[in-house]
């Protein structure tokens, strides 16, 4: 946990609040609080996050903190918490309601905010949920401040939270807010219909996307043609979106449609694919989009940041033209960071995360979507072509094994076996190779990745791991 010069009195619930039931490992992973609805994730612990989270932003900056949720059925209990820890803390609240994340963040800094909460669990299944917080600046909120509102939650007292001498805060409906969101979707290009001509389809699923990318989509001129459309809870990102990729390249054979993009539930990752099925990841959508910039001399010293999950080909491709790829930890707030403290303008993630700081400070799926869709049109050649000229990806195998208990999980690196089987791997592949291990910060997994110029080799050593894995931390 996040040391730091706050103090907070001894736990006192004499004024109505429950204790809560904290786990001993971090509250925050990669991307705020995620859980099962109902688990950890409760109304009791939403309200109190809302105080705490309340209590503390407003002292980094005054104002409003504005909250959207995506499609999931425990939201609107999420939301209503946090709004009412909120408003406790003497906040404001505008309550934006359906929207991406990427409208959240962009809200939080376009007008005098504290920060913005976006209720989503982004790709994970329907029952799962989460909290992730926007500093003022509309940039995932920084470690330290996350670590203080958990320090909050373990040791601060509520008592007097509810005095009637207190400040309160009053909850707006804000739905007009999305619009401007979308207005600013539509500012870097040109005309309105610069995608007049091309034939799209858009994966929609089932999430926070619904209401969004459709109308921008058409709005450019393109013909649009939309799967899993709806804001359906009980669907959201169900054998469908950025993670399940099948769906789409049936649709795009279908239509004869010149791409096809996926949303994940909040809409802040995007996937493609092309005419052919082929999958368009976010390696590839930093390669193409790094190139354009670098053409136009807005891409400092040629360089992109990625994570270690990015693929060797593609780093190997952008090396030979004279460029610099530069691996961070699996997570876009450390990208970002990482964007910051060298002054990159390009990063982001295989998985579809991509951020450039031309546009926006925050990973957003439409507004990405939209750039390759551009750059598509400008360039007058078919995608496969473009994949065919740019790099052939090393085979690379991911496999996710669950792994229940938090503990075991957050303390992978202490098994024994499993260290032992890696450095034999490790050993095995030599430079011909590359193993990654590690937790997933958003989901109850835990990730084994192994990269080789040999398929074989890929194929041997991730069954081998995820067979340990399951041995002596799954059981």
């Amino acid at each position: 946990m996040v040391a730091s010069s706050l103090r907070f009195p001894q736990a006192d619930f004499g004024n109505g609040w429950q204790p809560l039931d904290l786990p001993t490992t971090p509250l925050f992973g990669t991307d705020g609080i995620r859980s099962r609805a109902g688990e950890l994730l409760t109304a009791p612990l939403a309200l109190q996050v809302g105080f705490w989270a309340g209590q503390i932003m407003r002292q980094q900056q005054p104002g409003a903190i504005v909250i959207g949720q995506d499609s999931r059925n425990s939201s609107p209990m999420i939301a209503a918490a946090l709004s009412a820890g909120l408003t406790s803390a003497g906040l404001e609240v505008w309550d934006m309601g359906l929207c991406p994340t990427a409208a959240v963040a962009y809200m939080a800094a376009d007008v005098n905010t504290a920060g913005g909460i976006m209720i989503s669990a982004s790709h994970n299944p329907p029952a799962d949920n989460g909290i992730k917080f926007f500093g003022a600046n509309g940039t995932k909120l920084e470690k330290v401040i996350q670590g203080q509102i958990e320090q909050a939650l373990r040791q601060g007292s509520c008592a007097g939270a509810f005095s009637p001498g207190n400040q309160w805060g009053k909850t707006y409906q804000r739905p007009e807010l999305v619009e401007r969101y979308v207005d600013f979707l539509h500012q870097p290009f040109p005309t309105q219909a610069h995608l007049s001509g091309m034939r799209i389809v858009l994966d929609l699923a089932w999430g926070a996307a619904a209401g969004v990318a459709q109308k921008v989509f058409e709005a450019t001129g393109a013909e649009v043609i939309v799967i899993h459309g709806r804001a359906d809870g009980n669907r959201i990102n169900v054998n469908c979106g950025s993670t399940h990729l099948a769906p789409l390249q049936a649709a795009v054979s279908e239509h004869n449609a010149d791409i096809g993009f996926a949303f994940d539930g909040d809409a802040d990752r995007v996937m493609a694919v092309d005419s052919q099925g082929r999958v368009v990841d976010g390696d590839y959508i930093l390669y193409f989009w790094g190139q354009t910039l670098k053409q136009q001399g807005q891409l400092p010293d040629d360089t992109i940041i990625s994570t270690v999950m990015a693929n060797l080909g593609f780093e190997r491709a952008w090396e030979n033209l004279g460029g610099t790829l530069v691996r961070t930890q699996v997570g876009d707030q450390y990208v970002n960071a990482e964007m910051i403290a060298r002054g990159a303008m390009l990063g982001g993630e295989q998985s579809g995360h991509i951020l450039c700081h031309h546009y926006s400070l925050t990973g957003d799926g439409i507004l990405t979507a939209l750039h390759l869709a551009d750059w598509l049109k400008r360039a007058d050649c078919c995608l496969p072509d473009l994949l065919d000229q740019s790099f052939a990806p090393y085979p690379q195998r991911l496999k996710n094994i669950r792994v229940e208990s938090r503990e075991a999980r957050l303390q992978w690196e202490g098994c024994e076996p499993l260290q032992q089987a890696i450095m034999k791997a490790e050993s095995a592949m030599g430079e011909q190779g590359r193993v990654l291990v590690r937790a997933s910060g958003t989901e109850p997994l835990i990730r084994v990745m192994v990269e080789a110029a040999d398929a074989a080799l890929v194929d041997h050593w991730t069954d081998a791991l995820a067979e340990v894995v399951s041995m002596h931390l799954a059981s």
